[in-house]
């Protein structure tokens, strides 16, 4: 044990790489072939956000609502804006930012605060993308493909690699860094 530990501890981005793999086929095996696409846990978060989206729409004074036949979509002036289905209910997403920060060395104490605050941010970036998609669907529906699977998806995984990098320069202690100089 020590061995290992001696040649990830002079290896640390062979230790962060292969860190990153198993956690990678872990949520593989444990989401896609345990819980599976559908489940309860996508389904809850899918209806909660697009609750919360439209209660933020409603504070904003948009006449938005979620119908309980329909609990995962969001309205607009009685008309389906936005679904939220399990791919974009941000579940993938908060999975890839803990990854991030759990592969890369850094303080424990800080991992434990760091991670759930990063998936609130990302949490309430998607809250605020669907909300936006409703309203681009009401004012603007030509745009709405584009802007679902472009434009959220390089502001979603800039926020991410935002976030991973407050991590690496500041939260994760400088072992990783120094390792990296000296390698």
């Amino acid at each position: 044990m020590l061995a290992l530990r001696t040649f990830f501890g002079a290896r640390p981005m062979l230790r962060f790489l292969l860190t990153t793999v198993a956690l990678y086929l872990g949520w593989v095996v444990g989401y896609e072939q345990g819980m599976g696409p559908g489940n309860a846990l996508d389904q809850t978060l899918s209806v909660h956000i697009a609750t919360t989206a439209a209660a933020l729409l409603r504070g904003l004074g948009f006449a938005a609502h979620v119908s309980p036949l329909a609990p995962s979509t969001v309205s607009l002036a009685g008309h389906p804006a936005v679904f939220v289905g399990d791919p974009c209910n941000g579940l993938v997403l908060y999975a890839l930012f803990t990854g991030f920060v759990l592969a890369f060395p850094g303080p424990v104490r800080h991992k434990l605060w760091f991670m759930p605050l990063g998936v609130l941010v990302v949490y309430s970036l998607n809250v605020f993308r669907v909300a936006v998609l409703a309203l681009n669907h009401a004012y603007w529906y030509h745009t709405v493909e584009f802007n679902h699977h472009y434009t959220f998806t390089f502001v979603a995984y800039g926020c991410i690699f935002g976030l991973w990098m407050i991590w690496v320069r500041r939260l994760a202690g400088t072992a990783f860094s120094t390792a990296l100089q000296h390698a």
